[in-house]
C-alpha cells in the first residue's frame, strides 16, 4: 500500500513541478493548427472518394 502512495506522489510531483505546461496563447494556436490540418486532410480523402466513385461508376456502365 505504501508503494502506491509513493507512486502517486511522484506522479503528482511530475506533474506539477516537472512538467511544462503550455500558455492558453499556445494551446489556442496549436488547436487552430490541428482544427485546420484535420479539415485539410477531411478535404483530401471527400474528394478522392467522389474521385473514385466517379472512377468506378464509369468503370461499370463501359463494362
Amino acid at each position: 500500500m505504501k508503494r502506491f502512495f509513493n507512486y502517486v506522489q511522484e506522479c503528482y510531483t511530475e506533474l506539477v513541478e516537472k512538467t511544462s505546461w503550455p500558455t492558453w496563447k499556445e494551446l489556442q494556436s496549436s488547436a487552430i493548427v490541428v482544427s485546420i490540418a484535420s479539415l485539410i486532410i477531411a478535404l483530401v480523402v471527400y474528394l478522392m472518394d467522389k474521385s473514385f466513385e466517379t472512377l468506378l461508376e464509369t468503370f461499370y456502365r463501359v463494362f
